[in-house]
């Protein structure tokens, strides 16, 4: 294949024909017509001199060459992308980038909601979509379909460039008046308890997997799918959870309640932010990034548990 008679924006066609799976779809994906997809399945089976995508009923299957080529095409994508944006000068003030951040609501509510206001005034004009982590979150990222993944060490890719945000300590929380709290706070008055547990789809959190070894006999009676749903089950009830100190103190005033030391060590999480490779030298993102850091480390949980006066 000569490159100079190749067309670079094939691959972006033959990347959306793979993920789709179908012309049509991948005709829509990238707002082009029909017919203008079709062509470009045509010569890119010239090219490649494979037929790529074979239709089976009204499935459109993929061959072995075009799986095994596929991973290498995004690849290429992602380093042309972080390529031109490494060439472009980034002006905050007059940017109206749209940064793709996957964040958990925990992080989102401590850090990203507080840091919008400073972005605001250095950069009014770029946008953050903000999407919660999934099983999928580490393939997001690979893919180029998001800038930045915020989640604990743990569940970091070990392709890819990490920097740490901060460590997060894990206290225990309950309603203002659980009698639970009252005083200081033992094991057996910890497992007497009802718990307030969160499971992201069918994964464990940090703390999650920390728990289930230090207290496997905890009865957990309420399961959320995020942890900003947990200040709002256990008001009205003597139920605990164990949350990040920087969440607890947050939510602490808002929904009355009493913040308490865990009987037991938790070791502390890692919070991290982790990007592409690829998107190292990005201007834009690297902006993003160190403001996101600068931020970050000025989050010093308050001295003291925030427990809510009567």
């Amino acid at each position: 294949m000569r490159m100079d008679h190749f067309d670079l924006n094939l691959l972006v066609a033959f990347e959306a024909l793979l993920q789709e799976r179908s012309v049509t779809r991948a005709a829509k994906r990238l707002n082009v017509t029909q017919s203008a997809m079709s062509a470009s399945l045509k010569r890119l089976r010239e090219s490649f001199h494979d037929d790529l995508l074979v239709l089976h009923g009204k499935k459109m299957i993929p061959t072995q060459h075009a799986l095994a080529i596929a991973p290498e095409v995004s690849d290429a994508l992602i380093r042309l992308k972080g390529l031109i944006a490494m060439s472009t000068r980034f002006d905050p003030a007059a940017s109206r980038r749209l940064f793709f951040v996957n964040a958990s609501d925990y992080i989102t509510t401590v850090l990203l909601v507080p840091l919008v206001e400073v972005l605001q005034r250095e950069a009014p004009g770029i946008r953050l979509n903000l999407s919660l982590p999934d099983m999928d979150s580490a393939d997001k990222l690979e893919a180029g379909e998001v800038d930045l993944i915020l989640t604990p060490e743990e569940f970091m890719d070990c392709d890819h460039p990490r920097e740490l945000l901060f460590e997060e300590r894990f206290v225990a929380v309950g309603a203002r008046d659980n009698p639970l709290l009252d005083s200081e706070l033992t094991r057996e008055g910890f497992l007497a308890a009802g718990h307030v547990a969160v499971r992201i789809g069918n994964q464990d959190t940090f703390v999650e997997g920390v728990l289930n070894t230090l207290v496997p006999e905890r009865r957990i009676e309420v399961c959320a799918q995020s942890f900003i749903q947990v200040p709002w089950l256990l008001r009205g009830t003597n139920r605990l959870s164990v949350m990040h100190e920087r969440l607890a103190q947050t939510a602490a005033p808002v929904h009355e309640l009493a913040i308490a030391e865990l009987p037991f060590h938790v070791p502390n999480m890692r919070e991290m932010m982790q990007y592409h490779v690829a998107r190292t030298h990005d201007a834009g993102l690297t902006w993003l990034r160190e403001r996101i850091i600068r931020f970050a480390r000025q989050l010093a949980p308050q001295p003291g548990l925030s427990v809510p006066a009567d």
